[in-house]
């Protein structure tokens, strides 16, 4: 019934975020980098939040560190979404929430080497996954593949409130229910990116603290296969990798190849979870066999990427 009761707030607080959004005009205007083609109210994502937000509340405070620097990385995305900040405010606040979450992790009670990985790691998925917002869909069905497969482990292995993990899937299917349509009524916005990134990265951090595992930063594969070949690509093209660009994968399959975006969008998050899947009954192997096959699936996710990529470029294209 607490479900139930969570879902119906989560619903009636994004519509009445709508509201506001559309009486402060907070949108997002098609441009030349965009996938869009009409105005569309920005931030849905904020819901994401919110529902971390009922669980800190329900839980009688669990996780306050974590808690604050979701707070914080939420609140300076939201003021970039709407005025567009300068990048040494917004560097400085994600710095101090990615600190925030090492210190709820206890990753200063942890070897500086594993501190050092565990920022490099933060840094890179929390931008994978504001770069990797740009179709309809595709972040509600990503983290729902990935907030899946924590939940499975999580019946194994017990690391988190499974309720963090519950609440959070239900802001997921609110803002699917209004993203994951071809033409969308809102878009997640760097606060829906960065938010929901934050969340799963802490939970996923818990998970390889606990069982001293790194493999399961295969859950966040597919993402790290596009976001990183993409940025090899445009280095060596000498290009900005900080200007906004229509350079994914997935960008060239809905807007080159014109495949279907809600189809793009359910692959890569199907793709992720079979790949977690295989990942849950490789986690049980011995070490060996577990770094065997996380080198062959990222030279295979690698090859099939380059494959295409270059085939759709070579097709559609005169890069």
């Amino acid at each position: 019934m607490i479900y139930i009761i969570v879902f119906i707030t989560l619903f009636a607080v994004e519509l009445l975020y709508f509201r506001i959004a559309d009486r402060f005009n907070i949108i997002d205007k098609p441009n030349e980098r965009s996938s869009h083609s009409s105005i569309t109210l920005r931030g849905g994502g904020i819901i994401f939040y919110i529902g971390v937000l009922i669980y800190f509340i329900l839980s009688g405070f669990q996780y306050p560190w974590f808690f604050l620097g979701l707070t914080l990385m939420t609140g300076i995305s939201f003021l970039d979404d709407i005025f567009t900040l300068s990048n040494k405010l917004r560097l400085l606040i994600h710095f101090s929430s990615v600190l925030l979450m090492a210190f709820q992790l206890d990753l200063f009670d942890q070897s500086w080497y594993l501190l050092l990985l565990g920022f490099v790691i933060a840094v890179g998925v929390i931008n994978a996954y504001n770069f990797m917002d740009g179709i309809n869909g595709i972040t509600a069905c990503y983290s729902l593949a990935v907030a899946g497969l924590l939940v499975l482990v999580n019946q194994e292995i017990q690391f988190i409130d499974p309720d963090l993990l519950y609440y959070t899937i239900l802001a997921v299917l609110v803002f699917a229910f209004f993203n994951f349509r071809t033409k969308a009524k809102c878009f997640a916005g760097d606060v829906g990116s960065v938010a929901i990134a934050y969340i799963l990265l802490f939970v996923l951090g818990l998970l390889i603290l606990k069982t001293g595992n790194l493999i399961y930063i295969l859950f966040l594969a597919v993402y790290g296969i596009d976001a990183v070949w993409t940025i090899v690509r445009r280095l060596m093209l000498k290009e900005n990798i900080f200007q906004a660009h229509r350079s994914h994968l997935y960008q060239y399959l809905g807007n080159e190849a014109g495949v279907n975006r809600l189809l793009i969008s359910f692959l890569y998050g199907f793709i992720q979870f079979l790949i977690g899947i295989a990942v849950l009954y490789v986690s049980k192997e011995d070490t060996s066999y577990q770094l065997l096959f996380s080198i062959v699936l990222l030279v295979v996710l690698s090859v099939v990427y380059l494959w295409l990529k270059a085939y759709i470029l070579k097709k559609h294209t005169k890069n």
